[in-house]
């Protein structure tokens, strides 16, 4: 319990992260790559990667779950030393440090060998790739990356989404395993079945079986004292993509935000959030908050009061991550996961999904590096199995062993001496905490998204999830800066009324009002770029 408590915190944070806007330097075409003058010197399979030590430079974020350890001296870099003679040296950076010093780094002309899980935007990767102080890597991926290579022909969105308007690939993306829905799912909706049976109800299927539930809860108020709060979470953004699917929006998930694609017109986007279905959803949620459905707070809660709130059993349904391992066992086993609700229409998809693209900018090789097709080398090993396996696992008889076939932690790392934590033992060995590199796969992690409870949720939801989830798409320059001017206002001003809406301070009899506001901030606009950005995804090889 110990270690998947701690580990899903750590998810969270990450699931937190938002795949960064982009920007373009215009192009007639590919780049050619900057291959390396060693790139003889390269062996083109197995291990060691080059037969002479090659030294390399990395920038990397540490992030603060590493705190305390020297990623210089580490098992899991000395082991990955030794396999490939590349030494890398690490320069750590804490992430409250992080884009200042990555910005200092590209603006000072000090450049490392590499950037390293360091949150390079999409803006960068294409201002600095068009400047050449970053590498096209496309040929170098075709010549060295075989099991990224795999991967993007499998999934193609995922080279749709490194391949920016110039044609070029900036970068090797850190990816989540497809089938690792779980992980995708991020917080999934939960019902509390011990009600429901003292209610004599079944699990919802539709929004309006959902509302019923809803009110029983409230009336029958189990807790007592008017204590039991029917729905609860940690905002109010997690039930509004969740009942997207239900109302029939945001049909290719949640990356580009209030956009997804026209169900009349399947070469069109549509901006959902001036459609009758979205203000439909929206009237829903209102009905639910206006009747005290929803905790009256749940635009202001914090964390901590949230989780307070559970450890008292006050919650009837919700939108979270794994009940049992946060709230224990007494409390989380009363929990049993919902799926897509049907809605008035008939719709009936769950697209609250990330894509497997989780960062376009794993690793970004910059104009310094001695040798671009040894440094892609080392890292395509990261996508494979036994490089997901030694990323997230270690070395086989120091951190885990095989039991039934499968990769587990050892004693010494699951139940540490003393006051160790897991999270204390994982870090004196490896890096992955608070990141993820190269692909990650269930198989090789024993977080709260593998435990049973989730990974039976993912497996109910599984059916219901579209067969496309986007990518958050690229943008030349010239459309950034109409995204970051225009299309930032388009943005706040539609969250601002769908909190009002939702909680009546807006009248949604005003709706048309709303819609002509978006159209005087510049909505038309946005839409173009948007278009234009669906368009060339769609054109990617």
């Amino acid at each position: 319990m110990k270690l998947r408590k701690g580990l899903i915190f750590i998810m969270v944070i990450l699931i937190g992260l938002v795949l960064a806007a982009c920007s373009d330097k215009e192009s007639s075409g590919k780049d050619k790559d900057s291959s390396s003058k060693d790139e003889n010197a390269v062996n083109e399979t197995g291990m060691p990667i080059v037969d002479e030590e090659l030294d390399l430079t990395f920038f990397a974020n540490k992030p603060a779950q590493n705190e305390g350890n020297d990623w210089n001296d580490i098992l899991i870099w000395n082991e990955y030393q030794d396999q490939t003679n590349i030494n890398v040296k690490w320069n750590q950076i804490s992430p409250d440090a992080l884009e200042e010093k990555r910005n200092l780094a590209l603006g000072g002309g000090d450049l490392p060998d590499a950037f390293f899980l360091s949150q390079v935007t999409n803006t960068d990767l294409l201002r600095y790739g068009g400047q050449k102080v970053f590498l096209p890597l496309n040929d170098l991926i075709e010549k060295h990356a075989p099991n990224l290579t795999a991967l993007m022909e499998n999934d193609p969105s995922i080279r749709k989404a490194i391949t920016f308007p110039d044609g070029n690939i900036y970068s090797m993306p850190s990816l989540i395993e497809e089938d690792f829905l779980s992980l995708r799912l991020s917080a999934r909706p939960w019902i509390n079945e011990d009600w429901l049976k003292e209610l004599d109800m079944d699990i919802p299927e539709t929004t309006g079986e959902f509302y019923e539930y809803l009110k029983a809860v409230k009336e029958l108020d189990p807790v007592g004292g008017g204590k039991t709060i029917p729905y609860g979470g940690t905002q109010i953004q997690e039930m509004v993509q969740w009942l997207s699917g239900s109302f029939g929006v945001m049909n290719h998930g949640p990356s580009n935000t209030n956009f997804d694609l026209d169900p009349n017109d399947d070469s069109k986007l549509r901006f959902y959030a001036a459609t009758d279905e979205y203000r439909q959803m929206l009237e829903y949620i209102h009905k639910l908050y206006d009747e005290d459905l929803i905790d009256q707070s749940i635009f202001t809660i914090e964390w901590g009061q949230f989780l307070a709130n559970a450890s008292e059993n006050l919650y009837g349904s919700m939108i979270f991550y794994d009940p049992i391992e946060l709230f224990g066992e007494e409390i989380g086993s009363q929990y049993n996961s919902l799926a897509a609700l049907e809605g008035p229409e008939g719709h009936k998809d769950y697209n609250k999904l990330s894509s497997s693209v989780w960062d376009t900018a794993n690793l970004v090789i910059t104009s310094e590096n001695p040798n671009p097709a040894a440094t892609v080398r080392w890292m395509d090993h990261f996508y494979s199995e036994e490089g997901a396996e030694l990323y997230y696992m270690g070395v086989e008889g120091e951190t885990f062993e095989k039991k039934d076939g499968k990769a587990v932690y050892m004693d010494h790392i699951l139940n540490p001496e003393g006051d160790m934590t897991f999270e204390q033992a994982i870090a004196k060995q490896l890096t992955w905490l608070g990141s993820i590199n190269g692909i990650i796969k269930a198989d090789y992690f024993q977080g709260g998204e593998s435990a049973p409870q989730s990974m039976d949720a993912a497996e109910k939801i599984a059916p219901f999830v579209p067969d496309e989830i986007w990518p958050r798409f690229t943008f030349t320059d010239e459309e950034n800066k109409i995204l970051q001017s225009i299309g930032q206002d388009v943005n706040n001003y539609v969250e601002e009324m769908r909190d009002k809406f939702i909680t009546g301070d807006e009248d949604l009899a005003g709706w048309d009002k709303y819609v002509k506001t978006l159209d005087q901030i510049g909505l038309e606009q946005v839409v173009e770029v948007y278009q234009d950005a669906f368009d060339r995804y769609k054109e990617a090889n």
